[in-house]
């Protein structure tokens, strides 16, 4: 299997830099007419990949959504993750996990292991017990050509606190997160990539540019998911103040901004061909 970097660039191409989050609100299930349950948390998960999966680069379930049904819950993201990989769709399980030592080899078995139960295309890590601390995941990822995307610079308004804070040497921690990510992208980019397979997670709605932290996202050489199109206010057209020369490894993720519109699979489609060709224009890919 090629790197994920490799298929993401492929996918974005081909569809746009649009991830739709498969993200199932309670209030969102009962919109639809389902029950708030495991069966309408099934229904409203493997519909929404249907309609949206062949128009999007990738799809991005949030494991909260189902692990608060249990093991029954994640046994639907289990079974998600798998109809995304027979689809031909690229998943991005967010799960935002970070540990330190055995417990981190845990959660790399689950998530990007060679047999990982909810291993999609990649997983989303917390980096704050220290960067280094998630290189059980990171490795894994390698070896099984799946990617990981690092919270380096988040939108909600706790974040700044850590992500801007400065140490000893004067660089903030979002910029120390973008460092390290750029140099475990350094052998996949020497070997001619376009994408490294180890992104981050900068918010589309952050308020500033991530140079004002000193955060280099341009030399990342990984995607970058920017959360928070649509309801949370982010538009295509802004992208390029807050991302600049980093703008073509965007990949703008939005969940209700397209999930409002269910439960039709045709409105579904429609909205995320239509912002998909949006954000190709914006990020120059149309």
């Amino acid at each position: 299997m090629a790197p994920f970097g490799t298929r993401l660039a492929d996918a974005m191409d081909a569809h746009g830099p649009l991830c739709v989050g498969i993200d199932p609100h309670p209030a969102l299930v009962r919109d639809w007419g389902l029950p708030d349950g495991v069966p309408g948390l099934r229904e409203f998960a493997l519909r929404t990949l249907e309609a949206v999966g062949p128009y999007v680069a990738a799809v991005k379930p949030q494991s909260a959504f189902y692990e608060r049904w249990g093991s029954r819950g994640m046994a639907v993201l289990e079974e998600l993750v798998g109809a995304a990989s027979a689809a031909g769709v690229l998943c991005i399980v967010d799960a935002k996990r970070g540990d330190i030592g055995s417990t981190m080899d845990g959660y790399a078995d689950a998530f990007v292991g060679k047999d990982a139960p909810f291993g999609g295309d990649c997983v989303t890590l917390s980096p704050y017990l220290g960067y280094g601390s998630l290189a059980p995941a990171i490795e894994a990822a390698r070896a099984t050509g799946r990617g990981v995307l690092v919270l380096a610079l988040t939108s909600n308004p706790e974040g700044a606190a850590v992500q801007h804070a400065r140490g000893a040497d004067g660089r903030s921690v979002a910029a120390v997160v973008a460092a390290a990510a750029a140099a475990d992208n350094a052998g996949e980019i020497a070997a001619g990539a376009r994408l490294g397979s180890v992104g981050l997670v900068t918010g589309a709605t952050i308020g500033s540019a991530p140079s004002d932290v000193g955060a280099d996202l341009a030399a990342v050489r990984g995607p970058l998911l920017a959360p928070g199109m649509g309801e949370q206010g982010g538009r295509p057209q802004d992208l390029a103040a807050t991302f600049g020369a980093a703008l073509p490894a965007v990949l703008a993720s939005t969940s209700r901004g397209v999930l409002k519109l269910g439960p039709a699979p045709a409105r579904l489609a429609e909205e995320a061909k239509r912002l998909g060709a949006e954000l190709a224009a914006v990020t120059g890919r149309s």
